[in-house]
């Protein structure tokens, strides 16, 4: 696993793309339609991932998210790994979500489907 974003769940994208940029002064590196973007963290690879996520189910809440090389060979290598929902289809790959012990949100992705 490799820490690529902190993901961050947020109601209100344009308020939070307000604040982060306008007020923190970070700079924006990427978006992904209307409910994604993404700020370089000065002094780290690591990105900050804002998102207006599709419901509020668990599967959505604000953690590590991780880049691994195969999603569907994660989950099975690790089925004690208390899993919230199934795997699932994102840009450029797939992605799944678990809590950890303390019942901390980690997602999980690989670029399986990506292009170039």
């Amino acid at each position: 696993m490799k820490l690529m974003f902190m993901y961050q769940a947020v109601d209100d994208l344009p308020a939070a793309l307000t604040f982060y940029r306008d007020e923190l002064g970070l700079d924006e590196s990427w978006r992904e339609g209307d409910a994604t973007v993404a700020f370089d963290l000065p002094g780290s690879p690591v990105q900050l991932m804002l998102d207006v996520p599709p419901d509020d189910g668990p599967r959505w809440k604000s953690g590590l998210f991780c880049e691994v090389a195969d999603v569907a060979t994660f989950v099975k290598e690790h089925p004690n790994v208390s899993w919230v929902g199934e795997e699932f289809d994102m840009p450029g790959g797939r992605a799944a979500t678990f809590r950890d012990p303390a019942g901390n949100t980690i997602h999980i992705f690989d670029q399986s489907t990506a292009t170039g």
